[in-house]
């Protein structure tokens, strides 16, 4: 691997809020996502970073919406469920952050959103009242949306990014030695179902194998 300058730890200013779902089905979109802000430089911020019983939920998401500049918000799970009931999470978030971001104040207006979907114009089915928006469409596929969230991270800072044809060759990278990096902490594969573990194993990983000089 060429050289290149060793990338710094994060700071919470540079912090992207991540609103998407969070169960199985979604993992690999997660994975990705999740991967690629990190690689970029820019740190992800959701709801599952807490684990406050003493913090309603709302309070929780709130917080980390007013913190971060940046938000991605993946509205392509709106199925109704078991119960034939639909899932209003993603829209209710992504609600709140244009809220804050059409606010009188000012730090709060300098937001920035990527929307994402399966499709492009999905969401005129329902949620047309973002019509105007950008939708972006990553097709269920994780290297799309590789493709996508590195272009958008890109307009959102003057740094020089690594293309997404790369970056999707180092989340390979990444994804095909999951297994040996959890044997070496004696962790299994049901362990990253705590996102900080994820988190974590992502920014070692890339703080271990990504250096720029």
């Amino acid at each position: 691997m060429a050289a290149s300058p060793r990338r710094p730890k994060p700071s919470r200013t540079a912090g992207v809020f991540v609103n998407c779902p969070f169960d199985d089905q979604y993992k690999p979109l997660f994975r990705a996502l999740v991967f690629t802000i990190q690689y970029c430089g820019f740190d992800v911020r959701c709801a599952l970073e807490v684990d406050d019983s003493g913090e309603t939920r709302a309070e929780k998401l709130i917080r980390l919406i007013r913190d971060a500049k940046l938000g991605i918000h993946d509205i392509s799970r709106t199925e109704a469920n078991a119960e034939e009931l639909p899932r209003f999470n993603m829209p209710y978030e992504l609600g709140l952050f244009v809220g804050f971001k059409h606010s009188s104040d000012p730090s709060q207006r300098k937001k920035s959103i990527l929307i994402l979907d399966r499709e492009r114009y999905r969401y005129q089915k329902f949620l047309s009242d973002i019509a105007g928006q950008d939708i972006r469409s990553h097709g269920a596929d994780p290297k799309t949306l590789i493709r996508e969230v590195r272009n958008w991270l890109r307009n959102q800072t003057a740094r020089e990014l690594e293309g997404g044809e790369h970056i999707i060759e180092q989340f390979r990278l990444f994804c095909d030695q999951i297994p040996q990096l959890l044997s070496a902490m004696n962790k299994t594969e049901r362990d990253l179902e705590n996102y900080l573990d994820f988190h974590q194993l992502v920014f070692n990983w890339i703080r271990e194998n990504v250096v720029r000089g």
